[in-house]
């Protein structure tokens, strides 16, 4: 059995590194550092703590190719990717570092007679539980606006990512972020129920599966405690029309294979007006066709990476049986190779609206393909869904796109491009893909005491 905590290569499965799990004394102790060092982080002008912030940022830039090798050994990711990720965090640590005193700057309210003010103020310790797919991303997105804003950082980090875990600890220890400010903790399910249910703990930050946000949500509710989750999510990408079918499946089969296919908001739904269909679907399986295994060191957009671990490759493949089995059509791809967590890039179509896997995530290089008639159909099927982060409608008739566009039930609405996202750009979705926001100026609004100072004329 392999330990809770490794370095466990995609490749081939074998565990190169391990990681003591934290002793319940150890989480003990944590938790008391934590409290501690609030008082004084939170005491400290914004202005002192963004410089520290802005460290963060610069080494994050500075360590990019050593981090994205921890990465690409830990979970697979290509190594641009991973250099992407990190350039990525340095512009989220920045961001915050730089507008952390505009985002949170004092609301004068009008009331006759008195003075009134909405302060945003930090409100503690809080609970960051983060994901393997994004290792770095994932983590910066909610550290970067809780330390500025004065809350500390309690950060449990996938299994398989002790390392790079590790590494984002290393940076913040260097930036001069203040021992106890943002503490790494290896620990277990057990101890994260007990981290959340400590009343020294403001609030808990997940990003991952829907049971893993059912439980922390309910763990969260019966403690009072603010809770953000960042879910699943199953996007639709909606094309309307086009004058080049070619370009356009290069596009979406290009967005569906970043990270190989492990992001949240990935075009998971590729929802295609027939008349271009049967163009669009061969494109796909040409491209998927192209495709060999290859690891985290090759720079060619032909050659895929593993998944995370075997266990998801597994899983995968359980899902497009199931597909199979309600009716689908495997059209190329989809085989799970024998060692390691590779399954081939797979295209695949006619899934039976209303079956149990339509409302299924397909975490992985799955591209999947529905054919409509018409916008009214293209909206109806894009909205049928469990999930709600983010969906793309592309049209050479910008409004027509927009007019559907705007109807989509998600929390992300994009119009003629799907890599709409940025340092300043709201992330979040509704329905089952969670609640709350990371990133942007709602990113900083989360964890934070809108704190009414009334100052009236009169004395006792």
């Amino acid at each position: 059995m392999s330990p809770a905590f490794r370095v466990q290569n995609p490749v081939n499965g074998k565990v190169l590194e391990s990681f003591d799990t934290a002793t319940d004394a150890q989480v003990t102790e944590a938790l008391a550092i934590a409290e501690k060092a609030f008082a004084e982080w939170s005491a400290r002008p914004m202005s002192e703590r963004a410089v520290i912030v802005d460290k963060v940022a610069a080494l994050f830039d500075e360590r990019k190719d050593e981090l994205a090798e921890i990465i690409g050994i830990e979970m697979g990711k290509r190594k641009a990717e991973g250099i992407e990720e990190a350039e990525y965090c340095s512009a989220i640590f920045g961001y915050y570092a730089t507008n952390g005193e505009k985002l949170t700057a004092d609301l004068d309210l009008e009331v006759d007679g008195a003075k009134a003010v909405l302060e945003r103020r930090p409100v503690g310790p809080i609970l960051g539980i983060m994901p393997w797919n994004f290792p770095y991303y994932q983590v910066a997105r909610f550290a970067a606006p809780n330390l500025v804003l004065g809350n500390v950082i309690l950060l449990k980090h996938a299994e398989i990512c002790p390392k790079s875990a590790a590494a984002i600890q290393a940076i913040m220890d260097e930036a001069g972020v203040p021992a106890g400010v943002y503490q790494t903790l290896y620990a277990t399910h057990d101890q994260i129920s007990t981290i959340i249910a400590d009343p020294r703990v403001a609030g808990v930050s997940l990003t991952g599966s829907e049971r893993a946000g059912a439980t922390v949500a309910e763990q969260a509710g019966k403690a009072l405690k603010k809770a953000v989750l960042e879910l699943g999510g199953s996007d639709p990408y909606v094309i309307l029309d086009t004058d080049d079918v070619k370009t356009a499946a290069a596009n979406a089969w290009g967005a569906r294979m970043y990270n190989t296919g492990q992001a949240c908001d990935s075009n998971k739904r590729m929802i295609v007006m027939a008349d271009i269909y049967d163009e669009f679907v061969a494109e796909l399986e040409k491209l998927a066709k192209k495709m060999t295994p290859g690891d985290y060191t090759s720079d060619d957009d032909t050659v895929y990476q593993p998944l995370s671990s075997r266990e998801a490759a597994e899983r995968l493949a359980g899902q497009l049986e199931k597909a199979k089995a309600a009716g689908a059509n495997i059209r190329v791809g989809g085989e799970l190779a024998k060692e390691g967590a590779y399954i081939s890039p797979a295209v695949v179509t006619d899934i039976p609206r209303g079956s149990e896997i339509f409302y299924e995530e397909f975490f992985g290089p799955i591209a999947v393909v529905y054919k409509v008639q018409d916008d009214a159909e293209a909206l109806e099927v894009a909205n049928d869904s469990q999930f709600g982060l983010g969906g793309s409608v592309f049209s050479q008739d910008r409004a027509r796109a927009e007019k559907l566009g705007s109807q989509l039930e998600v929390g992300m609405a994009k119009i003629n491009t799907h890599a709409a996202e940025g340092e300043s750009i709201p992330f979040g979705g509704v329905k089952r893909s969670g609640y709350g926001r990371e990133l942007g100026p709602v990113g900083m609004d989360e964890f934070v005491n809108k704190r009414l100072y009334w100052v009236g004329e009169d004395g006792a």
